[in-house]
C-alpha cells in the first residue's frame, strides 16, 4: 500500500485506536513517576487522568480523521477541571508538564507504529514532522486555554476573596457585644465557604483583659451556624463550657496560635482558626464542610485566617469595653447613695438606668441629704461624658455637693460654689475628666415645717410637681447657667409642696430620645407621673417604663420624692427678749413642751442645752430671738437670732469664767451646728436618748 505523509498519520493513529487504554494505562504510569505532586491528593489525581484520556481519545481520533490543527476541539471538560485547579488552590504548571509527557509518549508510539508501516525512512521522516507539528499545535493551544480558563478562575476567587473580607469588615463587629459579633462571624462564613461553623472563646477572656488562661483550657461555645439538611448537631450547646482533648486540633490551634486543615473522611472536611488579636488568644473558629467535593484549600484558609482575624479584634474591642463598661458601672453604682438615709421629710425613690452599649456608664447621679431642721436636701446631676472618668467626677461633685450642703447654704449659693469646684478641676492636670462644659445640677431644699421648696438649678431641666389633687406641672425656675462656665449668677425659687406633693427630678436622658424631643418626653413624664400607683417604687418603674427605649440612648437618673408636713403638733415656737430672764422662761417653755410630747427623759438634757443657746444669743446675737423645738424622730432644739456672727466651738482653760457652753452642747447632743439666712443665723442642735449626764460628768 503507497502512502503518502497524511495518510501514514491517519493509519498509525487508527492502528493505536484500540489500544487507547493500554496507551492510557503508560501515560498513568509516567505520570505517577514524572509529575507526584498530582497524585497526592486523590480527587486531584483522577482529575488529570480522566483529562489526559479524553486528550488522548480526541488527538487519535482527529489524526485518524485527518482533521486540521485548528480544528481539533479539546475535550468539552478541559476548560472546566483548569478552573477546578484554581478553585482548590492547585497550581496549573503540573497539568501543563503532564501535557508534555504525555505528548512525548505519544509520539513515541505514533512514530514506531509508522515505522512498522512503512520502510520508507524519508516518508516516515516527513511524516514525523507533520506529526509533531499538529501535535504540538494542539497541546499548545490546548495549554493556553489551559492556562486563559486558570487565570481567568484565580483572578475571579481573588475578587470573590477580596469582597467576602470587605464584607466581613462591614458585617463583623457591629456592636460591642460579644456575642453578636462571633455570631456574625458564623453567619458570614457559612453563607460563603462553610456548611458549619463553631465559635469558643476562652472562658477567661470574659474576665480581666491579659490574664493568661490556666491549663487545662476552658473555653465556652458562644455561636454556631450550619446550613443543610445533612448538618450534624453540635454536640456542645451555646454558652456550654468544655475542654479539647490535649493534641486535638483545636486545642494545637490554642497552643500554639496556628491554623490548621483536615480531613476526616472522603467528604467531611474542616478548618481550625485560632482568634488573636493584639497577640492574645482569645478562642478558636471551626469551619466544616461536608456538601461538597471540593475540600478546603489554601485559599479557603486564608480567607478563615482573614475574617477570623477582623472577628478576633471586634471581639478583643468588645470584652475590653464591656469590661472598662463593667468597671464604671460598679463605680458609678459605688458612688450614688446605697441606702436612703433616715428623714420623715419625703418619701423617696429612685432609679440609675446605664445607657445601651454604644454609649455605657455616664455621670448622672442623685443623692438625698438630711439637713437641719427636719429638712432636706435633695440632688439630681449630670457630667457631661461618658465612662469611668465621667464616673469618677460624679463621685468629686457628689461629695463636693454633700460638703457644702453641711453648712446649710442656699441652694443659689451652693452651686455657686460648686461652679467653683468645676472650674478647679477643669483647670487640673486631668481637665478631660470634666469635659467642655462641666457639668449640670439641680438643687432643692424641703421644709417640712413650712412646706415650701426652695429650687436653683445649673443648666439643669426643670423638675415637675404633682399636687395632691393629681395635676402635673412643670416647676418654672430661673435659668442657671452649667457648671464650669464661672462668672454667671444662680438664682432660687420658692414653691408651696403641701403634704402628699409629688416632686420629680430627673436628667435628661429621661425625656430624649432619637424618636422625640425634650417636650414630647415633657409631655408623657406629666401623663406618667399623674397616674395612680400603688407605690412610689411603682410610679418609678411606670415612668421608666413609659417614657425609655429597651436600651436608652443617655443614662439615667430619676429621683421621686413625696412630701410630708409637721403638723403643729409636732412644733412648738417661742419668741424670747433679749434679757437674761428669758432664760428662765425658755427652760420652762420647754420642759412643759417636753412634757406634753411624753419626752420626760429628756428634760434635763434639752433644758441644758436650750439655756446654753439661748444665754449665747442674749450675750452675743441681735433680737429677734426665737426658740423652736421639733419633734420629728428626735428632739430638733433651734435658737435664732438676727446676728451674722458664728459660733465656734473652743476649749476654755482653767479658770477662764465662759467658753463652755458651746463645748457642752457639743457634748450632749448628737448633732449640733449653725446655718445662715438672709438675715440673722440658727444654732441648732439634735437631741435623742443617748444624751444624758455621762457628757456633763466628762466636763466637770
Amino acid at each position: 500500500m503507497e502512502f503518502t505523509a497524511d495518510t501514514l498519520v491517519s493509519r498509525a493513529a487508527h492502528e493505536l485506536g484500540p489500544g487507547a487504554d493500554q496507551l492510557i494505562h503508560d501515560v498513568e504510569r509516567c505520570l505517577r513517576d514524572e509529575v507526584p505532586e498530582l497524585w497526592d491528593d486523590p480527587d486531584l489525581a483522577q482529575m488529570a487522568l480522566d483529562n489526559i484520556s479524553e486528550h488522548i481519545v480526541v488527538g487519535l481520533s482527529a489524526l485518524d480523521q485527518g482533521i486540521e490543527p485548528s480544528r481539533i476541539e479539546p475535550p468539552p471538560a478541559h476548560m472546566e477541571r483548569a478552573r477546578r485547579l484554581a478553585r482548590r488552590g492547585k497550581p496549573v504548571s503540573g497539568l501543563l508538564r503532564s501535557f508534555r509527557l504525555a505528548q512525548g509518549l505519544i509520539l513515541d508510539r505514533l512514530l514506531d507504529e509508522m515505522s512498522r508501516l512503512t520502510s520508507d525512512a524519508a516518508l516516515v521522516s516527513e511524516a514525523a514532522r507533520k506529526l509533531i507539528a499538529t501535535v504540538t499545535t494542539y497541546i499548545d493551544r490546548t495549554s493556553e486555554q489551559s492556562v486563559l480558563a486558570f487565570q481567568e478562575e484565580r483572578d475571579r476567587r481573588l475578587r470573590w476573596r477580596l469582597s467576602v473580607v470587605n464584607e466581613a469588615g462591614m458585617r463583623i463587629g457591629t456592636t460591642l457585644d460579644i456575642a453578636r459579633t462571633t455570631q456574625e462571624l458564623a453567619d458570614l462564613a457559612t453563607e460563603h465557604c462553610a456548611d458549619q461553623v463553631t465559635v469558643d472563646l476562652l472562658d477567661s477572656a470574659f474576665h480581666e483583659p491579659d490574664v493568661p488562661a490556666e491549663s487545662p483550657l476552658v473555653l465556652r461555645r458562644i455561636a454556631q451556624r450550619s446550613v443543610g439538611e445533612q448538618a450534624p448537631e453540635p454536640t456542645i450547646e451555646t454558652q456550654q463550657l468544655h475542654t479539647y482533648p490535649a493534641g486535638s486540633p483545636p486545642e494545637r490551634a490554642l497552643t500554639l496560635g496556628q491554623p490548621s486543615r483536615h480531613r476526616t473522611d472522603a467528604s467531611h472536611f474542616s478548618l481550625v482558626v485560632p482568634l488573636r488579636a493584639r497577640g492574645v488568644t482569645l478562642g478558636v473558629a471551626q469551619f466544616f464542610r461536608y456538601r461538597g467535593p471540593d475540600p478546603f484549600d489554601d485559599e479557603d484558609l486564608l480567607l478563615a485566617q482573614e475574617i477570623a482575624a477582623r472577628a478576633a479584634v471586634a471581639v478583643d474591642n468588645a470584652r475590653r469595653y464591656t469590661h472598662a463598661r463593667a468597671t464604671a458601672l460598679a463605680l458609678q453604682r459605688s458612688l450614688l447613695p446605697q441606702n436612703m438615709p433616715q428623714q420623715s421629710a419625703v418619701e423617696v425613690a429612685c432609679r440609675y438606668l446605664p445607657a445601651g452599649a454604644g454609649a455605657g456608664v455616664g455621670g448622672d447621679w442623685y443623692d438625698v441629704i438630711p439637713l437641719s431642721g427636719a429638712r432636706v436636701a435633695l440632688v439630681v446631676g449630670d457630667v457631661v461624658g461618658h465612662g469611668i472618668q465621667a464616673a469618677a467626677t460624679m463621685g468629686r461633685l457628689r461629695t463636693a455637693v454633700r460638703t457644702l450642703a453641711d453648712i446649710d447654704l442656699p441652694p443659689d449659693e451652693l452651686l455657686t460654689h460648686l461652679d467653683d469646684v468645676v472650674l478647679r478641676l477643669s483647670a487640673a492636670p486631668d481637665s478631660d475628666a470634666v469635659g467642655d462644659t462641666g457639668a449640670t445640677c439641680l438643687y432643692a431644699v424641703y421644709d417640712p415645717v413650712t412646706g415650701r421648696c426652695c429650687l436653683a438649678r445649673a443648666g439643669h431641666v426643670l423638675p415637675t410637681v404633682v399636687t395632691p389633687d393629681g395635676s402635673a406641672d412643670i416647676l418654672d425656675l430661673p435659668p442657671g447657667p452649667p457648671l464650669g462656665l464661672g462668672g454667671l449668677p444662680f438664682e432660687a425659687a420658692e414653691a408651696d409642696l403641701p403634704g402628699g406633693s409629688l416632686l420629680a427630678l430627673y436628667t435628661d436622658g429621661l425625656l430624649e430620645s432619637h424618636d422625640h424631643d425634650i417636650d414630647a418626653g415633657l409631655s408623657r413624664l406629666r401623663q406618667a407621673l399623674a397616674r395612680p400607683a400603688a407605690s412610689l417604687e411603682a410610679t418609678c418603674d411606670s415612668v421608666l417604663q413609659a417614657l425609655l427605649p429597651a436600651r436608652p440612648d443617655d443614662d439615667v437618673a430619676l429621683l421621686l420624692a413625696r412630701t410630708h408636713a409637721l403638723g403643729a403638733q409636732q412644733v412648738a415656737t417661742w419668741d424670747l427678749e433679749a434679757e437674761p430672764a428669758a432664760v428662765a422662761r425658755a427652760r420652762a417653755n420647754v420642759s412643759e413642751q417636753l412634757g406634753t410630747w411624753g419626752l420626760q427623759d429628756l428634760d434635763f438634757t434639752a433644758e441644758l442645752v436650750v439655756s446654753e443657746l439661748v444665754t449665747n444669743a442674749i450675750r452675743y446675737g441681735r433680737p429677734p430671738i426665737r426658740l423652736r423645738l421639733i419633734h420629728d424622730g428626735s428632739l430638733l432644739c433651734e435658737v435664732s437670732d438676727d446676728s451674722n456672727t458664728t459660733p465656734h466651738l473652743r476649749r476654755a482653760r482653767v479658770f477662764d469664767e465662759g467658753g463652755r457652753g458651746l463645748l457642752l452642747v457639743a457634748q450632749l447632743a448628737e448633732h449640733w451646728g449653725t446655718r445662715h439666712a438672709r438675715h440673722g443665723k440658727t444654732v441648732w442642735a439634735e437631741l435623742t436618748d443617748a444624751a444624758g449626764f455621762g457628757a456633763v460628768d466628762a466636763l466637770t
